[in-house]
């Protein structure tokens, strides 16, 4: 162990309070994700007694101990809702027993490095059911350095956070005003019907392996959004992209100009370049009519033969026109939003990465 490591279990101790009194219900009920978050339950409750439920107070953590069925992540997560909130029974819940020595939200920026669940993953036991159990968290080492540098590094982290979480509001925005002018405009005009495969050439993306993606390069977009980076590019201008495999099938995205898009996708090969907004918004609007053509259970799939019927209202070239140069202004803000976007969550991996260099 670093000279500057501290075991975890010198800061921590077990929390075992069960919802007794019942003074907690079932809007205060959260799962936890693998992405580290509380979640809202989608367990069937109908005759759920609440009463054994392990109670998470505020700044308090809870976790899941089996990791054999969430692939390389532990779930596990700190109450910052500024209530208490109920969690299954299975879970492990914690608290920090002096906050001048720890912090939970240095801690838990800790545990949101990918070393820690590879760590986790490693250290749980186990044959038919692999276990990080309470003596591994406890032996997790990590530096602590003071109170006051604990205090700047989540300053710092928060802080782009919080521009991240802003850019993505003004997109959802931006993106919402685009799509409530388009049905104003088809609402307005004279349309005329005509098949989607005439307006633009649909094809699949290529092929291309997951041990192939890299740090560098240019976007590899999957079916449910950028995947990781690749030496080559696909295409070297925005395109619309359906998704075609999986659960997200139907779902309608667009790609950054010089990007890989991968065989999960369907690429809706635009005729017209200077239409792209309008077919973008046009196929966001037609997204229900796409996933409702999407077969399989096992395997949701789409199809290029699952679109050739789909016809599309159409209006003037003049409201075309009038719409992409309009929508062009918030596509390229979202454009330029996701690049800072991308700038921020790379900032936030060097801060998480920097945190072993921590000193006390």
């Amino acid at each position: 162990m670093a000279s500057n490591y501290k075991k975890l279990g010198e800061y921590i101790s077990e929390v075992d309070k069960r919802n007794s009194d019942l003074s907690l219900g079932e809007d205060d009920l959260f799962g936890i994700s693998v992405s580290k978050e509380f979640i809202t339950t989608h367990a069937n409750l109908v005759g759920v007694s609440f009463d054994n439920y392990k109670v998470v107070n505020n700044r308090n953590f809870a976790y899941i101990s089996d990791t054999s069925r969430r692939g390389d992540k532990i779930a596990i997560s700190l109450n910052d809702k500024n209530k208490n909130i109920i969690v299954s029974s299975i879970c492990t819940v914690f608290q920090i027993n002096d906050e001048t020595k720890l912090l939970p939200e240095y801690l838990m920026l800790w545990f949101m490095r990918p070393e820690f669940d590879r760590y986790a993953r490693f250290m749980s036991n186990g044959s038919a059911r692999e276990i990080f159990d309470w003596e591994c968290m406890c032996g997790v080492e990590l530096p602590v350095p003071s109170i006051e540098n604990q205090r700047k590094i989540v300053h710092d982290y928060k802080v782009i956070t919080d521009r991240i979480e802003l850019l993505r509001r003004i997109n959802e925005n931006l993106d919402s005003i685009c799509k409530t002018e388009f049905k104003k405009m088809i609402e307005n005009s004279k349309c005329e019907k005509k098949l989607l495969c005439s307006l633009s050439n649909v094809v699949y993306g290529k092929g291309l392996l997951t041990t192939e993606l890299t740090d560098e390069g240019y976007p590899v977009y999957g079916g449910n959004g950028i995947i990781g980076k690749y030496s080559k590019y696909l295409y070297d201008k925005r395109m619309v992209i359906i998704s075609c495999r999986g659960a997200a099938s139907g779902k309608v995205m667009y790609s950054e100009a010089f990007s890989f898009i991968t065989s999960n996708s369907l690429v809706l090969e635009i005729n017209n370049s200077k239409d792209y907004p309008f077919e973008f918004m046009l196929f966001s609007c037609y997204q229900t009519d796409f996933i409702s053509k999407v077969s399989g259970s096992a395997q949701p799939q789409l199809t290029v033969d699952n679109l050739k019927d789909v016809e599309i209202n159409i209006p003037s070239n003049d409201n075309i026109q009038k719409f992409s140069e309009f929508a062009n202004k918030c596509i390229e803000q979202i454009y330029l939003n996701n690049k800072e976007i991308d700038n921020m969550e790379k900032m936030q991996t060097l801060i998480l990465s920097k945190l072993s260099k921590e000193v006390a």
